[in-house]
């Protein structure tokens, strides 16, 4: 049950991470069987409603692609717009641990710039994230089926967009509120090095010339944090079977440091980033 809320939410923004798996049986009910023992799959697809860029306040509409599951043991877990591969297998405790494997596909002012300003600036690579994930869960805080997932993904670009590494730390608190309805509320933040602050949000004296905008250099530090709010619904009231269900999603983030300060935000764009979303997907 966990695992399907974490497959929708995942895949569209930063912040749902899945914790160890367990049986649900919801308000009152008894757990039982799940189809998240031992192998499976979770595909869908959703529509992400967000900024064109990181610190735009112009609007546009993504696709957003699903994809979680387990094979022999090794977890497969959403990351926005990437997966992270889980080697640990977890027992019955009410603590699990999470270590692998992250990768994203970063496609900021890559495609999608609204402004004309800022696409004056040049279109960006899209670069391609890598490193380890690291992440502990305690399940049966305030209930038998709840649980709250501490994670954290290090990742390098290994595409020579932006040359740099990023650090995104996760806190995520799951709770059942029916045996057919489910939710997450998780915070989340980023943190960069030089090298990727000053890939996306420093103005050469070059793009100063051709934009109007003033020179800016940008260095290392939180470029953002923010709050995810997920609301899962099976369509047959039972989200332990699989299946198909709906997701529904709103975020809110707060850009940070120079992300926040850099003209790219702080004139042509907005520092408050909020973003809607909308899914369905299917276990088997």
């Amino acid at each position: 049950m966990k695992n399907i809320v974490a497959a929708m939410g995942g895949a569209v923004l930063l912040a749902a991470a899945p914790a160890h798996g367990q049986s649900v049986g919801g308000a009152g009910g008894e757990g039982g069987e799940s189809a998240f023992d031992g192998d499976y799959l979770s595909i869908g697809i959703g529509a992400a409603y967000g900024p064109s860029y990181d610190g735009s306040d112009d609007y546009v509409v993504s696709p957003a692609p699903i994809l979680q599951g387990s094979f022999r043991g090794v977890d497969i877990n959403p990351r926005a717009a990437g997966l992270a591969l889980d080697f640990i297998q977890d027992g019955d405790g009410t603590v699990g641990f999470d270590l692998g494997v992250a990768g994203r596909v970063r496609m900021n002012r890559a495609r999608q710039i609204e402004d004309e300003v800022v696409k004056s600036l040049g279109e960006l690579d899209t670069a391609i994230e890598f490193g380890p994930s690291a992440g502990i869960s305690f399940s049966q805080l305030l209930n038998p089926y709840d649980s709250l997932t501490i994670s954290g993904d290090a990742l390098w670009d290994v595409a020579g967009a932006h040359d740099g590494m990023t650090l995104n730390p996760t806190i995520s608190y799951f709770t059942p509120f029916s045996r057919g309805m489910a939710g997450s509320l998780s915070f989340s933040a980023e943190y960069a090095d030089d090298d990727f602050a000053d890939y996306y949000y420093s103005i050469t004296p070059a793009q100063e010339a051709a934009s109007g905008l003033p020179a800016f250099q940008a260095d290392k530090g939180f470029t953002r944090a923010g709050a995810t709010l997920l609301l899962a619904v099976d369509l047959d009231g039972d989200l332990q079977n699989g299946g198909f269900s709906l997701v529904g999603i709103g975020s809110y983030s707060r850009m940070l440091g120079d992300a926040k300060d850099s003209p790219i935000t702080s004139i042509r764009g907005s520092a408050d980033q909020w973003m809607g979303a909308l899914g369905i997907g299917y276990t088997f």
